[in-house]
């Protein structure tokens, strides 16, 4: 997609690559300590067949990475949603989660981690996930990365991705309740940063925990001339400075602080 406006910023001199202890969230022990999920074989909404459809059109609306293509596939969406919501779950349509949280369309979490990938062959290293909701993006993440923090500053949720997440048993997912604005420190310097929430601009600690070489991607605001209007930011940490990268129009959740 095309490009929208690009800007390049310094950062700030002297910040460390990495940060010290921060006192707010405290990683809970990984999903699981071994293991990896197994593909089902069964019917309905069990079935390979239907997220090898919704694979399907994600390929023809233009996602091309093959790896995203497959997390995509490998994860149960139906069980990230209420049960009164399994029948739409394939579908590239956002649905409630609780809490006035949405789970993202599939097209919009697949365009995001592409975007996140881009230029990697393998496994993205560490990432940061800002805004944990049901946990469906976490546990696709867990396919591309070698160890996901995400973060979720509702604890009603933070229980339900817990939750939702235990039968996968996800070594290298770390669930985390706290602040995500804040994002987390202690697993700094990030490969990547991922945020299911959009704000007025991108916190400069979310910058300062990105490693140099890495990528942040997140919805913020699209600016004065387009007010309540949101725009996917794709961020570049170089050594020399910051390249900002605004693409397509989207629609999250407002980023919001403190813990509830």
């Amino acid at each position: 997609m095309a490009e929208r406006h690009t800007t390049s910023v310094k950062p700030r001199p002297g910040f460390p690559a990495r940060l010290g202890p921060n006192p707010a969230p405290k990683p809970l022990t990984p999903v699981l300590r071994h293991g990896t999920p197994h593909a089902p074989a069964g019917l309905g909404m069990d079935s390979s067949a239907v997220r090898r459809s919704m694979v399907t059109k994600l390929a023809q609306q233009g996602i091309a990475d093959q790896q995203v293509l497959s997390a995509m596939g490998s994860v149960e969406r139906h069980r990230f949603v209420d049960s009164a919501l399994v029948n739409q779950a394939y579908e590239d349509t956002s649905l409630p989660i609780g809490l006035g949280q949405t789970i993202s369309k599939p097209g919009v979490v697949s365009r995001m981690l592409e975007l996140l990938r881009q230029g990697t062959a393998g496994r993205l290293g560490r990432v940061l996930e800002i805004g944990t909701g049901c946990g469906y993006q976490a546990a696709v993440l867990s396919h591309l990365c070698t160890e996901v923090y995400s973060i979720e500053r509702l604890r009603g949720l933070h229980d339900k991705a817990r939750d939702n997440l235990r039968h996968l048993r996800l070594a290298n997912v770390h669930l985390l309740f706290g602040d995500g604005m804040a994002g987390y420190a202690r697993g700094a310097p990030y490969a990547g940063i991922i945020a299911a929430a959009g704000g007025e601009a991108i916190p400069a600690c979310w910058l300062e925990q990105l490693a140099v070489g890495g990528r942040l991607v997140a919805p913020v605001a699209a600016g004065a001339h387009s007010p309540g209007r949101q725009a996917l930011m794709v961020v570049d940490k170089t050594a020399q400075g910051f390249r900002h990268t605004v693409m397509e129009a989207v629609h999250f959740v407002p980023l919001k602080s403190g813990v509830a």
